[in-house]
């Protein structure tokens, strides 16, 4: 009995085992086949991480790209604010009546071919054209050089305190001294002819060379190097002198409606700003010369020509170099060969020494210095 109730014990001991381990052989069906449904469970977590991962790369775009298009708008302001300050500057600073504002009213071209050009077609050297008795490179003379002496209108000597270079020149009128102090055309004879001059007629033409406006003693060497140079081409070495040297041709030629070159203008315009008030010049007086019963009203004189190389600087020297004392004599000095003159049969000789004749010839009925052989 006791053994059979052990047994039985035992049996039910076993059925309640077996019933709690039943759910294993259920689930263990289904795990049988893990290797099929595995899959299955690293696939959910693999998308779970996919999405992170593919979240940063849209981040990182959206923080680059707005600093990237910062930077790339920074710079484009700046130029756009340095146009707008730099452009009112040279208004601003042309007022009326002033040389600066004066260069914008004058027309700008290209310079005209120099064909035709010959400084007689601008008259005799030095006319008398204000009618005071005396030539104008006399007049120039008496205007800028001090401690002068004279004999009539001759200026027989001076001081010139030069205004290109501000070397200080001692003139004594010679053959051998006076081209120390030549007369410069501050708008050269030829630079004229090549802006507008040629149109003109003669009587212009004259009045242009012989207007003291237009004129300025000056160093003889200084004056050649220049030729017919314009501000673009040349300007005086004493840089002081600059704005008013530019400031003359500007009144110049608005005066004489001569044009200007594109590059022409650009440098009277750096020159003059840097005088944005300088007026336009006017006319000096010529102050009186001693009173004289050398020569009449109306100069008989020859009007001589240049001592220059016919580069169409002016260089013109005037007459009577030979005879410093007197002013007159049958030898009238150094004349320019084929320069208007007066009277007839007057006498003088180049810079070489050649004699030349006031004269005539076949097919030029207008008397001129020519060979005396």
């Amino acid at each position: 009995m006791f053994g059979a109730g052990i047994v039985v014990g035992l049996l039910i001991l076993v059925i309640a085992l077996v019933g709690r381990g039943n759910p294993d052989p259920t689930t263990a069906g289904p795990e049988s086949s893990p290797r099929a449904t595995t899959p299955a469970s690293p696939t959910p977590a693999r998308p779970a991480s996919t999405p992170s991962q593919s979240a940063s790369p849209h981040l990182s775009p959206r923080s680059t790209s707005p600093s990237e298009t910062a930077t790339s708008r920074k710079p484009k302001p700046a130029p756009t604010k340095i146009t707008t300050k730099a452009a009112p500057k040279p208004s601003a600073s042309a007022k009326q009546g002033t040389a600066l504002a004066a260069v914008a009213t004058l027309p700008v071209k290209g310079r005209a071919p120099k064909t035709g050009y010959d400084r007689d077609e601008f008259g005799p050297a030095w006319a008398d054209t204000d009618d005071n008795g005396c030539d104008t490179r006399d007049d120039v003379l008496n205007r800028d050089l001090s401690r002068k002496k004279f004999d009539g209108c001759v200026v027989l000597r001076g001081v010139l305190d030069d205004p290109y270079t501000g070397e200080t020149i001692h003139f004594r009128r010679g053959i051998t001294t006076s081209a120390k102090v030549q007369i410069d055309h501050l708008v050269a004879e030829s630079d004229a002819w090549q802006k507008g001059a040629q149109q003109w007629t003669a009587s212009k033409r004259e009045k242009f060379a012989n207007d003291t406006l237009n004129l300025l003693a000056v160093d003889g060497p200084e004056n050649a190097s220049k030729g017919d140079g314009d501000a673009a081409t040349w300007l005086p070495p004493q840089k002081s002198f600059r704005c008013d040297y530019v400031a003359h041709q500007v009144a110049v030629k608005r005066l004489y409606g001569l044009w200007v070159t594109a590059a022409e203008k650009v440098a009277m315009q750096r020159v003059l700003r840097s005088c944005p008030t300088m007026k336009l010049p006017t006319r000096q007086a010529i102050p009186p010369h001693p009173a004289t019963t050398s020569h009449p009203k109306h100069s008989t004189r020859p009007k001589t020509g240049s001592g220059s190389d016919g580069s169409g600087s002016s260089s013109r020297t005037g007459s009577g170099d030979s005879n410093p004392g007197s002013g007159s004599g049958s030898d009238q000095g150094v004349v320019h060969p084929g320069a208007f003159c007066a009277p007839a049969g007057a006498t003088g000789h180049t810079a070489k020494g050649t004699p030349m004749e006031c004269k005539t010839k076949p097919g030029d009925p207008r008397n001129r210095w020519r060979s005396a052989s």
